[in-house]
């Protein structure tokens, strides 16, 4: 072997296909001898032979051979330990000076066939695992001496990362195809960790134009294994959330929606087996408390997946799968039925939570300029639908996704506990100027957002959470969005909120109304000094000093705390205790702010929302307060009275339509009857009335709107001394000799 080297070292590059063949055949003596030493003897002069760079390639030269012989050799396992590292290596070092000799030849034997693959691959892997394993029995790398730190893992490692290196973009399937079924065999995804590694070592390797290769190869094999345990899925997602934050770096492309589809569709297919118990739709309930805790921990894999590739995305790619996912959500309106029955309310509850999460967690730190870009009318009308609904946790999570939107400057956190500071200047809050942009999303949203925000306040199932959310919302559009108009509403919808607390018709708990009003404090505390208007300052610390003495229940201090401390008697609160619209609107309206608006008690407007609300039952009375306001002048508007509608009002209305079309009909009747049967001379005569009738109508229009100038020869004097231009026709009118040509 040592002469054939020498000779194969000194052969021409021309005359070497004379000699190779030769040389192999001993080379393939050497591998198939049961002597470990000869075996490594000829894989380091086939690896000396894979070195040389060939200028002719040989078209009938075969390696089907060496790759089975050194993939058999890479799962050595020999009795004595040292023997069988050195034959494992001897294996992975053949495997690489296959890989070097033919990946670059297309006219070699195509190493990137299934065939060669599927030993090639798991041959590596299998290393990787091994020393996996040994690494947590031994000391790290770093710690062990110079000549230990070459081991089977790390140049099996090596070998792959050069194999993947040169994959070109039709090769990658063939590549990562193995991976997943080593995986598969050997159970591997429920640990995770080694499948995570062997998938960053994948990711950082391949050219970064070929990642979403990777993503599609990932997602059809998490597809195929949507009916495996929940364990498994969950390996697979993680995996995936791994590989998807890295591939995002490079190239994604199509691949952004297609992986969100899928990762969506797991998530319904989920919650289907949770609800059943078993994969294929029939209850089992002996195994139904496990699956769902393992259910729960796959669809919290996949909801923290979504949220870390989508927080690694350019911001329109961000906005369209925000618009996907919402358009997801099963909502109650004529435009998404939502499944009936105690299952299918199930099953809608369970997606529309899933999916809010998820959308939670892309929607958090999500920053975008442009308002209208950030929530366009379509996904605020759907977002907005799903705060009505009587589940708690749903309209919180609906809450918590407004103020990730708005929220552009970081001020969350600082509004994340409800008080009245004295000095909000501690807070350091970060205040930019309201934007045309903004200023024209609130013009075109306001109102709905302020409705959905009086509605929410009225919630009786809401606990100290919402408020807190509640109170943020509230903070951070006075902060981001706000300019004169802006507060003015906002200060009237926190007055409204005041006087639900105040009236209570909803019958509120005793908590809740006292929540009410702490928040009001809390929030009038904040815009009071915000405003900068000395004495809205005034009177608001006023009540709330007031409040400290006499009715500390009413303040947030008391009632947003672990062991909220209540009054029992809400009734008859005294007029020093509660913030009043006409002092406000007196102080603020003499700071150049619409007073004429602030005395304007806010009521929400009607929409089709109410109609489509699931909270009343048909034979129940609704009461419907319209609001109708006077755009003609944007200093002053009038405010026309409500109308209240209610079941008599319609049942009446209904009657009257009735009797109006009997009367029409019969009105109808009589014509057509008076032009079959009446004389000549009569039709005639009435028609000509009502000509003569339109001309003398016409000529009064014409007189009023068609007036000449006054006469030049001058004016006459009319009652009580006063001068009159006198009107006279054009053609009557005396022009001086100049204007006559």
């Amino acid at each position: 072997m040592e002469a054939l080297d020498q000779l194969l070292m000194a052969c021409h590059c021309q005359s070497i296909n004379l000699f190779v063949e030769s040389f192999l055949k001993m080379v393939a003596k050497l591998l198939e001898s049961e002597k470990p030493n000869l075996q490594i003897l000829g894989t380091n002069s086939f690896v000396k032979f894979a070195n040389i760079e060939e200028d002719t390639p040989s078209y009938h030269r075969s390696y089907d051979f060496f790759v089975s012989r050194f993939s058999e050799m890479c799962h050595s396992s020999h009795d004595d330990m040292e023997i069988k590292t050195k034959i494992r290596m001897s294996g992975i070092k053949g495997l690489q000076g296959v890989v070097r000799k033919t990946v670059n030849d297309e006219l070699q034997a195509n190493i990137w066939d299934p065939q060669h693959m599927d030993k090639i691959v798991p041959s590596l892997l299998f290393n990787l695992q091994h020393i996996e394993e040994a690494e947590s029995r031994s000391p790290s790398p770093l710690q062990a001496p110079e000549k230990e730190k070459e081991n089977p893992a790390e140049l099996a490692e090596r070998c792959l990362r050069e194999l993947l290196g040169r994959a070109a973009f039709g090769n990658i399937k063939n590549a990562i195809k193995p991976v997943l079924i080593h995986l598969d065999n050997h159970s591997l995804w429920e640990p995770k960790v080694f499948a995570i590694r062997c998938f960053k070592i994948i990711m950082y390797s391949i050219q970064p134009q070929h990642s979403h290769l990777v993503i599609q190869q990932l997602l059809s094999h998490l597809d195929a294994n949507s009916r495996s345990a929940a364990t498994v899925r969950a390996g697979i997602v993680e995996v995936l959330s791994e590989a998807a934050v890295i591939a995002a770096t490079g190239s994604v492309g199509p691949t952004v929606l297609e992986m969100f589809n899928t990762l969506l569709r797991q998530l319904r297919l989920s919650i289907d087996y949770a609800l059943t118990g078993s994969y294929d739709g029939a209850i089992s309930l002996g195994t139904k408390i496990i699956k769902e805790h393992e259910e729960r921990m796959f669809q919290e894999a996949v909801i923290k997946t979504i949220g870390s590739f989508a927080s690694t995305l350019p911001t329109y790619q961000r906005s369209e799968v925000i618009l996907f996912i919402m358009s997801k959500v099963p909502l109650p309106s004529l435009h998404h039925p939502m499944e009936t029955g105690r299952t299918g309310e199930n099953r809608n509850r369970l997606t529309q939570i899933m999916l809010l999460k998820s959308l939670l967690q892309v929607s958090t730190g999500f920053h975008c300029n442009n308002m209208m870009s950030a929530l366009p009318s379509n996904f605020l009308d759907r977002l907005l639908s799903t705060a009505l609904m009587e589940d708690a946790e749903i309209r919180l999570f609906v809450l918590e996704i407004l103020i990730s939107f708005i929220d552009r400057h970081g001020n969350r956190h600082k509004f994340s506990t409800i008080s009245t500071l004295s000095d909000i200047s501690v807070l350091k809050l970060k205040v930019d100027k309201c934007s045309r942009q903004d200023t024209v999303f609130m013009k075109k949203h306001s109102q709905q957002l302020y409705r959905h925000i009086y509605l929410s306040c009225k919630e009786e199932t809401n606990i100290q959470r919402h408020y807190e959310a509640l109170y943020s919302l509230l903070a951070l559009v006075s902060i981001e969005l706000a300019n004169e108009e802006v507060v003015v509403d906002l200060i009237r919808l926190v007055l409204a909120v005041q006087d639900v607390a105040q009236v209570n018709e909803e019958n509120l708990p005793v908590y809740n109304r006292c929540a009410l009003y702490a928040l009001g404090a809390a929030y009038l505390n904040l815009i009071s000094q915000l405003t900068a208007v000395p004495a809205f300052c005034q009177h608001t610390h006023e009540v709330i000093e007031t409040r400290k003495k006499e009715a500390p229940y009413m303040l947030p201090e008391d009632v947003f705390v672990e062991r909220p401390r209540l009054s029992q008697n809400l009734d008859g609160v005294v007029i020093e205790l509660l913030f009043r619209q006409s002092k406000i609107s007196e102080v603020l309206g003499g700071s150049g702010y619409n007073s004429d608006r602030l005395c304007l008690p806010y009521i929400p407007q009607l929409t089709d929302e109410d109609r489509l609300s699931k909270r009343k039952s048909i034979g129940e009375t609704i009461s419907l307060q319209v609001e109708v306001e006077s755009r003609n002048s944007p200093e002053k508007e009038e405010r026309v009275p409500a109308e209240e509608i209610t079941y008599e009002t319609l049942k009446k209305a209904i009657v009257d339509s009735v009797a109006v079309e009997e009367q029409e009909r019969e009105r109808r009747r009589q014509v057509v009857e008076k032009f079959q049967k009446a004389p000549f001379e009569e039709i005639a005569a009435h028609c000509g009335a009502r000509a003569s009738l339109l001309q003398s109508k016409l000529n009064q229009i014409f007189e009023i709107t068609i007036r000449p100038p006054p006469s030049p020869s001058g004016t006459i004097t009319a009652a009580y001394g006063q001068p009159q231009n006198h009107s006279i026709p054009v053609y009557e009118m005396k022009f001086p000799d100049l204007c006559v040509y």
